[in-house]
């Protein structure tokens, strides 16, 4: 399968990971809800994950991994520079790769890893702000 039908899944896969789980979080409006979401979703959040992650993969998920951050893409969003943009594609098409193979609980395993790492990197930007 491309690399980027592969990204289209896993990004989606990743938002539902992610919606699903801050649902958690109680009862709160759609607003606040979507800017939770956008925390865990966005190009520059999944690029951090991404790039903490590349020591915990298996030689065939750095393959998946790298076949997605190389794809080509006619566009870039706005809010992302093309190494983000990048980094977060090849994420998505190994989230994608996994969920399509059957390997739901390695997926689940990355996406929890991605969450705990954009957390710690905000609690870490709260930290400084702060002093």
């Amino acid at each position: 399968m491309m690399p980027l039908a592969l990204a289209f899944v896993g990004d989606a896969v990743y938002e539902l990971y992610i919606r699903s789980r801050i649902l958690s979080d109680g009862n709160l409006t759609a607003g606040t809800l979507h800017k939770m979401a956008v925390k865990y979703v966005c190009a520059h959040s999944q690029a951090y994950a991404a790039e903490m992650l590349k020591d915990k993969l298996s030689e065939e998920e750095t393959y998946i991994f790298k076949r997605g951050r190389n794809a080509w893409s006619p566009s870039v969003p706005k809010n992302c520079n093309v190494t983000e943009y990048r980094q977060a594609t090849g994420l998505e098409t190994l989230i994608g790769y996994l969920h399509l193979t059957g390997q739901k609980d390695r997926a689940d395993q990355i996406m929890a890893f991605c969450v705990e790492q954009i957390d710690r990197k905000e609690e870490e930007n709260e930290q400084e702000k702060r002093v």
